[in-house]
């Protein structure tokens, strides 16, 4: 309901945001958090996998012996179908956590949403951490994913919507950076706990995936609920109040009534375009429209689950996941453990990067230039590693992925995340980035069920070794080719914006466009009004949600 809220929108283009203080940045930045599920869950396994108290415990074998043959140190490993099931179980329960997370946060709101998925995520924690056989770690991982899922699509649905447009591409790659900070903390765990000779190996890495879930929930119960999901729910009262809260702005701020009637103008009009008429029709709205027209909702549901498919298709998750034992194979390094642990370091190190060059340069720029920087690194560790297994060339393959790391960590990694919350209109924004971070999750788990059946001869496998680069090469030349046709700029564009923007230029020319005119102005909402309700703008179940 609109309760009292005056509504005063402006024809300036460059008045349709009201400014922003530190205080809202750091606020923004804070959902950031979230990502430490995604890099820590992600990136604990891959220890935990070649710890010997672990491969003994699960499949029975005892550990080998200093003496011991080199076929039985072959044979002293999880089974591949194990492994590949471990692996990828999480990926399964987060695509089936975000799809469903599309709904609850257009039901009950983003925040709350990602409570829920907290304490999903905790209940998947506690399981893992209790298990001693395959079973139960099964379990705990499908669950814990379904919370991942959870977070990971609505908290970048959350930070686009209460970023400032200035900085919106930086915050949302803090998303990213969340994500290598958790993978380093779990490569650091794993790096500790390797060598104990009791269950504290692996439970220690599993047991502390409770706290990062602790500190989110924690945390966001400070935060204020989206403007935007308020505006959708018709409460214009409670969302003048949240951006007040965002902006730092004295209430009844003729900056923060501009801002509002802009959001509302947005949404009246793309609701007038395709209205909502049901629960499945509010699916169906996501594949609405021309495949030829850039703006169709068809297109960015196509845009967010293909940009994403292709983020992992750059083959990273290759070396975050199986990297520790990758490097074992590769016969001349010592501590495998150490390697991997190097290459997390880079990820962290490199991301923060994408903060400045993502708003300096552009979302569109950086994905193409990465690509390309990615293909050749990936194609250059493949040549040397079927040509030399000398230390020096296994030093210069290390050298180059890390290279490799580097690019994407400063462009697709953060660039991916930024776009999906950027490309879709209100009405189906939550389910959309619900829809793209599914996708993520699919592919995620695809690759993690193949990848062990293709660099390993165990249950039938066949051992690419260094090879497989030639196949993450060439799908990174995909996603080259893919970025310079396909993907949009949206730097320095309100949300609102971004919808006006797609409706005019095509990928490719989307760079050159400018804001010429606002919602509010063409939907008649320039002068000041007397305090507006909007019925019709209401979509879904009328949920409260504390500000």
């Amino acid at each position: 309901m609109g309760g009292g809220v005056v509504l005063q929108g402006t024809a300036d283009t460059d008045r349709v945001e009201a400014p922003v203080t530190w205080k809202s940045y750091m606020m923004c930045a804070f959902a950031a958090f979230g990502g430490i599920f995604f890099g820590f869950d992600s990136g604990y396994i891959s220890g935990v996998l070649a710890m010997d108290y672990f491969i003994s415990l699960f499949t029975g074998l005892p550990i080998p012996g200093p003496g011991a043959s080199k076929a039985v140190q072959n044979a002293f490993v999880i089974p591949t179908p194990h492994k590949s099931l471990i692996v990828s179980i999480l990926s399964a329960g987060t695509f089936f956590g975000a799809i469903l997370a599309g709904d609850l946060a257009d039901w009950f709101g983003r925040r709350t949403t990602v409570v829920l998925g907290c304490i999903v995520y905790g209940i998947g924690c506690i399981l893992q951490t209790a298990s001693t056989g395959l079973g139960l770690l099964v379990a705990g991982r499908l669950i814990a994913g379904f919370g991942v899922g959870f977070v990971s699509a609505i908290i970048i649905l959350y930070m686009s919507e209460i970023a400032p447009k200035g900085v919106r591409g930086a915050i949302v790659s803090g998303y990213q950076f969340a994500i290598t900070i958790g993978l380093l903390l779990a490569s650091c765990v794993d790096y500790a706990t390797e060598n104990r000779t009791d269950s504290g190996s692996y439970r220690i890495p599993m047991a502390l995936q409770l706290l990062w879930a602790l500190v989110l929930a924690g945390g966001l119960l400070w935060l204020p609920e989206s403007p935007r999901y308020f505006v959708m729910k018709g409460h214009l009262d409670k969302a003048a109040q949240v951006l007040e809260r965002l902006r730092d702005q004295p209430p009844g701020s003729e900056l923060v009534r501009a801002e509002l009637t802009e959001i509302i103008a947005n949404h009246e009009y793309e609701m007038s375009v395709i209205p909502q008429s049901g629960y499945f029709s509010s699916w169906a709205n996501c594949f609405r429209g021309s495949l030829l027209n850039p703006a169709s909702n068809l297109r960015r549901t196509i845009l967010g689950t293909s940009l994403q498919m292709m983020q992992q298709w750059t083959g990273i998750n290759f070396i975050f996941y199986f990297g520790t034992t990758f490097f074992m194979q590769l016969g001349t390094i010592s501590n495998p453990f150490l390697i991997s642990l190097i290459t997390t370091l880079v990820n962290v190190c490199s991301t923060p990067i994408s903060f400045w060059i993502i708003e300096r340069f552009g979302r569109r720029t950086i994905m193409i230039w990465g690509a390309l920087g990615m293909v050749l690194c990936e194609f250059i560790v493949a040549i040397i590693g079927v040509t030399d297994s000398a230390k020096p060339a296994i030093s210069a393959m290390i050298a180059f992925i890390c290279i490799y790391i580097f690019f994407f960590a400063t462009t697709w990694g953060p660039g991916a995340w930024v776009v999906i919350g950027e490309v879709f209109p209100l009405p189906i924004r939550s389910r959309g980035v619900a829809l793209s971070t599914a996708s993520n999750w699919l592919w995620n788990c695809i690759i993690t069920i193949i990848t062990p059946y293709i660099t390993s001869t165990a249950g039938g496998g066949v051992d690419l070794g260094p090879k497989i680069f030639f196949l993450w090469g060439s799908l990174c030349l995909l996603c080259l080719i893919y970025a310079y046709f396909l993907i949009p700029e949206t730097k320095g564009l309100t949300l609102e914006q971004v919808d006006r923007m797609l409706e005019e230029t095509t990928p490719m020319t989307s760079a050159k466009w400018v804001p010429h005119s606002t919602y509010a102005a063409e939907m008649g909402m320039t002068e000041k009004a007397t305090p507006h309700g909007i019925e019709h703008v209401e979509s879904g179940k009328d949920t409260d949600s504390s500000v």
